[in-house]
């Protein structure tokens, strides 16, 4: 990979496509290059892989247009330098067409044959005079193809969100969800107060803005360094969280002296979070089927100032729990693996990843975690159950598929201890539901049960 931001973005795509891995580990690998980039090269190469990937449906309506050959038989590689190339032709105004031409069809002689040269630069050149003579499907009359299309996502999501919310309303979310978010943090209260994290930030970006609903929440717009060279970073200051992932963890509402079982911790974003709600106080078991994410989730405590979380390797869809946890929990946290088709605003690789089929195997493994976890809960502790993501499949659906077979357990209504603008994001049913167009927040589900007895 060349120190280049478009080989470099390239590159990304490239490896994407092979399905192994997600964007954000493939960014993590390539990292060691992508890091020598200069600030302007390194605004342009996210731009790029980001831009790409956000638009990717529209850019290929674009191709298909323009191309004599199918799209599904042109080289996978070559694709994607006309993906990039129609990008900067109609999303970045700043670079000439000429000049997106030019460097796309360079890359292309690289590897591909004259023929193929010729194939990028004249469907690029023809692009960028005709692409805006491009008639797009009638939204009045199909407002499925046409969202699919203009908004670029798959139709198949397109179909669902327009049966439940309506054509309006769908643009609406679609809109949301393509604008590029801030930065959301949350101030780690163990070691300094949102008023003076607020006065640190100020001098790397444009504005900084507190959260409406969480009380240790900012948000960054226009940072002028990459996150880990935020002042307060490596002093442990703040976490990278979007509100409504802030909001899961005041749900569950954990207090000093308790034991909690964050079950699927991760890098231990929610894990933090427990911590510093906790005081320090008590004991945290976060809980992963990683050995290697625990590792990096050990080394954020530290950086954090946490001093009450232990680690524990464990794949929750079998059983028991772990020989070496003591006794039950007081709460539980089973932020569970998902979808994650609410967080496409700030990972739009999941659109072109994830098919309609996955949401039932996702539901079915969402359940079993339920089923297993609800062994090691005390009588009367909480549960919270949440999911990055707005589908019933793994929201409600996974709710009422336990509790019809748990009895002992309850949804907490109107669950005690919480701010009071919480309150008012909690549903009849007792669910909170966050969408990117009502919220201002990535779209999640969470809801607290209690077990009986």
């Amino acid at each position: 990979m060349k120190e280049n931001p478009r080989y470099s973005a390239l590159y990304i795509l490239n490896n994407l496509d092979k399905g192994k891995l997600t964007l954000d580990r493939i960014l993590d690998d390539a990292s060691k290059k992508t890091d020598c980039l200069s600030k302007k090269d390194r605004a342009l190469f996210n731009a790029l892989v980001y831009g790409v990937l956000r638009w990717r449906g529209r850019i290929d309506w674009v191709i298909v247009h323009f191309s004599k050959t199918p799209i599904n038989k042109i080289d996978p590689e070559v694709l994607n330098i006309l993906r990039l190339g129609i990008f900067q032709i109609i999303y970045l105004d700043r670079i000439p067409d000429s000049a997106a031409v030019d460097t796309s069809v360079e890359i292309s002689k690289t590897f591909a044959p004259k023929w193929v040269v010729g194939f990028v630069n004249g469907l690029l050149r023809s692009a960028s005079r005709k692409y805006k003579e491009i008639p797009s499907p009638d939204f009045g009359k199909e407002p499925v193809w046409s969202l699919t299309v203009t908004k670029s996502f798959p139709g198949w999501l397109i179909k669902r969100w327009v049966a439940r919310f309506g054509p309006e309303e769908t643009s609406h979310l679609c809109d949301a969800i393509n604008t590029i978010p801030p930065i959301t943090i949350r101030t780690n209260s163990l070691k300094t107060g949102r008023d003076e994290l607020t006065e640190l930030l100020k001098s790397d970006a444009d504005s900084v803005y507190s959260t409406e609903v969480s009380p240790d929440g900012l948000k960054i717009y226009s940072s002028n360094v990459p996150v880990p060279e935020i002042k307060g970073f490596r002093d442990g200051f703040f976490q990278v969280q979007d509100e409504a992932a802030q909001i899961v963890t005041m749900i569950l509402n954990p207090k000093p002296g308790e034991k909690v079982l964050d079950a699927c911790a991760g890098l231990g974003v929610k894990t933090g979070h427990i911590a510093q709600n906790m005081k320090n106080h008590g004991e945290i078991i976060a809980m992963d089927v990683s050995e290697e994410k625990l590792l990096l989730l050990e080394s954020e405590m530290n950086r954090l100032g946490i001093l009450n979380v232990k680690t524990c390797v464990h794949d929750i869809s079998t059983l028991p729990i772990d020989k070496n946890i003591n006794g039950l929990f007081d709460r539980i946290l089973v932020d569970a693996p998902c979808s994650g088709l609410g967080v496409l605003r700030r990972n739009p690789d999941a659109k072109w990843s994830i098919q309609k089929k996955d949401l039932n195997r996702y539901n079915e493994r969402q359940v079993l975690f339920l089923t297993n976890l609800s062994k090691v809960l005390k009588p009367h502790g909480a549960l919270v159950y949440s999911v990055c993501s707005m589908e019933f499949e793994e929201n409600e659906k996974v709710i009422h598929t336990f509790l019809n077979n748990h009895p002992e357990f309850a949804i907490e209504k109107k669950p005690g201890g919480i701010p009071d603008g919480l309150g008012s994001l909690f549903s009849e049913d007792g669910f909170i539901k966050t969408y990117p167009h009502k919220n201002d927040m990535d779209g999640f589900f969470a809801v607290r049960l209690k077990r009986l007895k």
